[in-house]
């Protein structure tokens, strides 16, 4: 019998080869695993009627821990994103985003690392909205007249940016205590509170409370988020740990990852009290689907994630430095990496870049 049984969840597009490749990865670095493979996304849509099965989530449920590919979100219509129904249903109230440089990937700055901590749970991504020319946005509009609160155009559609105390706290606690176990030294805060004083004025006021009770152990300081970005951009190494609320989280996750070489590179988890599904950042990419051209590190370093939440660090240490050696030889990158296309030389497929760890693996 298997140490651990995890749920896979291949998802969309190329998500079949990068969980593919995750799994022989982490079967050479010795993890002792089975693997219950669940279904959700767009392609499960259209076989099952809907995105995400009661049985997937069920999976999760019983083995407490799952990892997935990308799964296809339709733009401004049909069903919402699988990634958000998985977090609001399991409450999985974590983002956690770490953003390192790997030697040889080709990223802007060489000496990137930093951790985002993204709420996940509510936020405009809670999906409190209203259509535009419905009763609902319409009686809502009425609303704000009617309380002086503003003017909403009637053709608009709306919606709700929710902001609690509850969240915030638990969100910004959990960077703070992230911070002391893994021996970093500051958390700052993103938001747009000079803005908009009710609710991201409310995560900076909570923030600033959770911080006080972690005072003289480790540091904090509040960014607007506009100026973050730029800061983030100009010289990342003056942030350590940064705590956002949910959209916001979301846009500088993928900042950042540019900062250092791509999604293709970006390992995430989504973490609750009770359960935890953990998933490379990037999306399904259809038009390279089939093609063996996908990088699948997010996935693996993802999968790395995973150990670590099992208890199995130094089998994901294992895995963290095949990847580090493959990507400082630059033999086997993959198309994405500005290294490999720049080299002049044909980029790798995935299984060519999951041989080449495969490799290094049996080496050490």
């Amino acid at each position: 019998m298997a140490k651990h049984t995890v749920t896979l969840i291949p998802g969309d597009g190329i998500g079949i080869e990068t969980t593919s490749a995750m799994q022989e990865v982490v079967a050479a670095a010795g993890a002792d695993i089975a693997w219950e493979v669940a279904d959700a996304g767009a392609e499960c849509a259209e076989r099952c009627g809907t995105p995400l099965p009661e049985e997937t989530i069920e999976a999760v449920k019983r083995n407490k821990v799952g990892i997935k590919g990308p799964t296809a979100t339709p733009v401004g219509t049909g069903f919402r994103s699988v990634n958000v129904a998985l977090r609001k249903t399991l409450d999985l109230y974590v983002c956690l985003r770490p953003v390192l440089s790997i030697p040889g990937a080709g990223g802007r700055y060489d000496d990137v690392d930093l951790v985002i901590v993204r709420e996940n749970t509510e936020d405009l991504y809670a999906g409190v909205e209203f259509e535009e020319g419905s009763p609902e946005a319409l009686e809502l509009i009425r609303f704000v007249e009617e309380h002086e609160a503003g003017t909403i155009r009637p053709d608009s559609g709306i919606s709700i940016k929710p902001i609690s105390v509850t969240a915030t706290r638990r969100i910004v606690d959990y960077a703070f205590d992230y911070a002391l176990k893994q021996g970093r030294s500051k958390v700052t805060a993103a938001h747009k509170a000079n803005i908009m004083k009710h609710s991201d004025g409310l995560f900076l006021r909570e923030a600033r409370e959770v911080a006080k009770g972690y005072e003289g152990r480790i540091a904090f300081d509040d960014r607007i988020i506009d100026a973050f970005c730029m800061n983030m951009v100009m010289d990342p190494s003056q942030f350590d740990v940064i705590v956002f609320p949910n959209l916001y989280g979301d846009i500088a996750s993928d900042l950042a990852a540019g900062l250092v070489g791509g999604l293709g590179i970006a390992p995430g988890a989504n973490i609750g009290a009770d359960y935890a599904v953990f998933e490379a950042v990037h999306g399904s990419a259809p038009d390279i689907a089939g093609k063996n051209l996908a990088n699948p590190t997010a996935e693996i370093l993802s999968a790395a994630m995973m150990l670590d939440h099992l208890g199995e660090q130094a089998t994901a240490e294992r895995i963290r430095a095949a990847v580090r050696a493959v990507y400082a030889r630059g033999e086997h990158l993959t198309g994405d990496i500005r290294r490999a296309t720049a080299s002049g030389e044909a980029p790798a497929t995935c299984t060519e870049f999951t041989e080449a760890l495969v490799r290094e693996l049996e080496r050490a």
